[in-house]
């Protein structure tokens, strides 16, 4: 049967600078993104659109939750099938385009993850399981662009 899970965030412009949205120059995008019981999160949107580059932009974000998301299931297929992962990073990359109307969307991400396992006879099923991870993975399956892969496995 399947279970349902519910998600809730909320999110305060603080950008204001006394006259609102007066012009398109006259506020900042600076956003607080709350969740009960996390710390918040500092928001902008990217600098292309007069964002903050020292805020997280929702696209950033979004890539950093794919990767994640990647992340903790593959650590899970590993753990339950005797792959001894040692240490794990991805130096994630996405493409976005935007349109001259100003909309946009993302065209593609790639996680290149560099994944140490403990022995050599664990390369094999270690590389296998990132193509399993894809197919697990929440925002990878909610999204209508391709997920890449270009892992390296290498030994501790």
């Amino acid at each position: 049967m399947e279970k349902k899970h519910h998600y809730k965030a909320t999110v305060t412009w603080t950008g204001n600078r006394g006259t609102g949205t007066s012009e398109y120059t006259a506020y900042d995008r600076k956003h607080t993104i709350s969740i009960p019981g996390k710390p918040d999160i500092l928001g902008s949107s990217d600098p292309s659109f007069r964002g903050d580059r020292d805020r997280y932009s929702p696209e950033d974000s979004f890539v950093a939750a794919c990767s994640a998301c990647h992340m903790l299931w593959y650590l899970h297929l590993c753990s339950v099938n005797n792959v001894i992962v040692e240490k794990y990073v991805d130096n994630a990359s996405a493409t976005m385009i935007e349109n001259v109307d100003g909309s946009g969307q993302f065209e593609e991400i790639t996680l290149a993850p560099i994944v140490t396992v403990r022995s050599a006879e664990m390369i094999e099923k270690a590389r296998a399981f990132h193509h399993d991870a894809n197919k697990m993975c929440f925002p990878a399956r909610s999204v209508n662009f391709p997920v890449h892969h270009a892992p390296q496995i290498i030994l501790q």
